[in-house]
């Protein structure tokens, strides 16, 4: 036992730098005592300014324990760094606190490692809490291909190829032991004077990438990095993560470019596809959240296709009796032009289609296609052919979304609503209660939701699974599908700006206080196919962000180009207009926008000008009046006010500003 060695050198300093997780922490250290198995083991805990009353209760438990407590969350490898200064031990064994080893994880490494001293850093196999193997305990370093490979699906299409699947090595058994690129920082075991000699992590990372990091400087001296398999973890990977109000998948993306400029600097074309491969997947998963909604888009493609071949059918005695220089235009002019009508009026993007919202959208497209009749005349073939395919139209996406209606309607009979209830309040737990008795066979509660410090894991019988801070990612971890505030110091600003971020608009959000509110919230929405707790500013519908974004670009466009020449010319203020400008083609300020009156909003961007410019003429506007006139901006925003401040301010200014 640990008391026989009180006066010699520790086999191994067990590092955990805890954020968050006083449950797990708690475990994994009865975990780490019952793997001692003779050893001297020495354990030291830094706690990252935990809000969760790490420090007042655990110390108590486990008073052999070294606990050093942080005033602020110094990441994962700054925290490293100060708890290696209070290790003593032959080997450093970091450890997550999300994790539980086995009774003979420390014995099997130590030996393990005093058996192989070429070896510099050693990982375990790491398992997830359903038995699956975790990919991320041995990898390869994210190198120009690697990093292709990885973030454009290839290694996913070819987890065998050696070629394909070098950043996760899926091509290599999970039963054997191998030299390896990295480890999983939840789990590396190395010699403390090596880990010394190279100064510990790198504290330019917070979190994500220091591992990859430590891994590729310990290998430059000319030490081994292995993959061990004889013993084993479990890791409840991402705990830490979802207990806080950190987005750790911008923290990953920002801690891989760290990653590439320190250790492939000169490689510009490198950084350029890394930044590439992140839009990419970004886009990936937006329209894989969005999956549903672009699969009722296709169909209506389809549909709108199907319905202009048959009327030219009937009209012509034939599907392609137009013209020969028709084609193909008309064929994709039609249908592009009845779906952005169907987009204008909230299809896919604002609302789950619906058969009235859908005849709306075709009406505005009817009037639009029979416009452009008159302004390209040798393409009027016949009026009696579009509205005819409008009419075929019409029936064919009612019937899409009528079937659409019909499975939801057979599943839901037999499908379980995951919810998520904010806030720990009474209401929150009178609301789970109810849950619990009157919606117990088709409901699953994934947990209570803190609004501001997790000071507790347990409330009203179900885990407190995060902050709201860090909201959107537990509604993407517990796959919910309902959130049900129930706190009313609750700010709805996060959920707005959730919606404008990442378009999570099929999770139904109420505001509530009783479970009578909830159903009240869910026949209104079911019925008139709105969410009335939770208000959207006009801005941050998809519809008027796209039309203030192409305006802005049409606009900043030609001011650009005689900006530009008023900067060659050498006119004198006209370079810090050109700027400005700049910002609105880049998509940071906006031709009309908000006055700069110092508060920071959801929706809307600095502008050019505003309505506070246009409205106030030569009276000086007070602060609060300044915000009060942009609140009003926010919430009345149409396109055609963007119009007509635009117009006043060219007549005001009588140029460019």
């Amino acid at each position: 036992m640990q008391h026989l060695h009180a006066h010699s050198i520790p086999d191994v300093s067990v590092l955990i730098v805890n954020y968050n997780v006083k449950d797990y922490l708690q475990q994994c250290l009865r975990s780490v005592q019952g793997a001692r198995d003779g050893l001297n083991v020495q354990i030291v805990v830094v706690d990252n300014a935990s809000s969760d009353a790490t420090m007042d209760e655990l110390p108590e438990l486990f008073p052999d324990v070294v606990w050093v407590a942080s005033q602020e969350n110094l990441g994962f490898g700054r925290g490293n760094n100060v708890g290696l200064s209070h290790c003593t031990g032959r080997y450093v064994l970091f450890l997550n606190p999300d994790t539980i080893m086995q009774p003979d994880t420390l014995r099997t490494m130590v030996s393990y490692l005093d058996a192989h001293p070429e070896v510099g850093l050693a990982g375990c196999t790491v398992y997830n809490p359903d038995g699956t193997f975790q990919l991320a305990c041995r990898r390869g370093f994210p190198s120009p291909w690697a990093s292709f490979t990885k973030l454009f699906g290839l290694q996913a299409l070819f987890p065998q190829s050696r070629w394909f699947a070098q950043y996760n090595m899926t091509y290599l058994p999970v039963e054997a032991t191998y030299d390896v690129d990295a480890l999983i920082g939840a789990f590396m075991m190395g010699p403390r004077s090596l880990i010394e000699q190279v100064g510990g992590f790198d504290p330019a990372f917070f979190m994500y990438g220091e591992d990859l990091d430590l891994c590729y400087r310990i290998q430059k001296l000319g030490r081994s990095i292995r993959y061990v398999h004889t013993t084993s973890i479990v890791h409840f990977k991402g705990e830490s993560t979802r207990r806080s109000s950190m987005d750790d998948v911008a923290v990953f993306y920002d801690a891989m470019k760290i990653f590439a400029r320190k250790h492939y600097g000169r490689s510009a074309p490198f950084l350029l596809l890394l930044n590439v491969g992140i839009v990419v997947r970004s886009v990936v998963e937006k329209m894989l959240r969005r999956r549903r909604e672009l699969l009722m888009l296709g169909l209506d493609g389809v549909s709108l296709l199907l319905a202009l071949l048959l009327a030219t059918s009937v009209r012509f005695d034939g599907p392609f009796g137009f013209p020969d220089y028709a084609y193909p235009l008309v064929l994709i002019v039609v249908p592009l032009v009845a779906l952005v009508s169907l987009i204008s009026v909230g299809e896919y993007v604002e609302y789950r289609p619906t058969i009235r919202r859908s005849l709306v959208g075709l009406l505005v497209s009817f009037f639009v296609l029979s416009s452009l009749t008159y302004f390209f005349k040798e393409y009027a073939f016949s009026r009696g052919v579009v509205l005819m395919t409008i009419g075929i139209s019409a029936v064919l996406l009612s019937i899409v979304r009528g079937v659409a209606a019909l499975l939801d309607a057979r599943g839901g009979t037999s499908k379980i609503r995951t919810v998520v209830v904010v806030g720990l309040t009474p209401a929150a737990a009178s609301i789970i209660e109810a849950l619990r008795t009157s919606e117990y066979r088709t409901t699953s509660i994934a947990g209570a939701v803190a609004t501001n410090t997790l000071a507790q894991t347990q409330f009203a019988g179900v885990p407190v699974i995060g902050t709201a801070d860090y909201l959107e990612t537990i509604i993407g971890d517990t796959h919910a599908e309902e959130v049900i505030i129930a706190d009313s110091a609750f700010d709805p600003s996060i959920i707005v700006r959730m919606m404008k971020r990442s378009g999570l608009h099929r999770v139904r959000y109420h505001f509530a206080e009783a479970y009578d509110d909830v159903i009240m919230a869910r026949l209104v929405q079911d019925v008139a196919g709105v969410e009335p707790t939770v208000q959207v500013s006009p801005l941050l519908r998809f519809r008027n962000r796209w039309i203030k974004r192409a305006i802005d670009v049409m606009v900043a466009l030609p001011t650009l180009l005689v900006l530009g020449i008023q900067v060659f010319l050498g006119r004198r203020n006209a370079r810090p207009r050109f700027h400005a400008w700049m910002e609105v083609l880049r998509g940071t300020r906006s031709v009309v926008g908000l006055y700069n009156d110092g508060r920071r909003r959801v929706a809307g961007k600095p502008g050019i000008t505003s309505l506070v410019d246009v409205g106030s003429g030569t009276v000086v506007v007070s602060q609060a009046a300044a915000e009060h006139i942009n609140d009003y901006y926010v919430a009345q925003y149409s396109v055609a006010l963007d119009i007509e401040i635009m117009l006043k301010y060219l007549v005001g200014h009588r140029g460019i500003k």
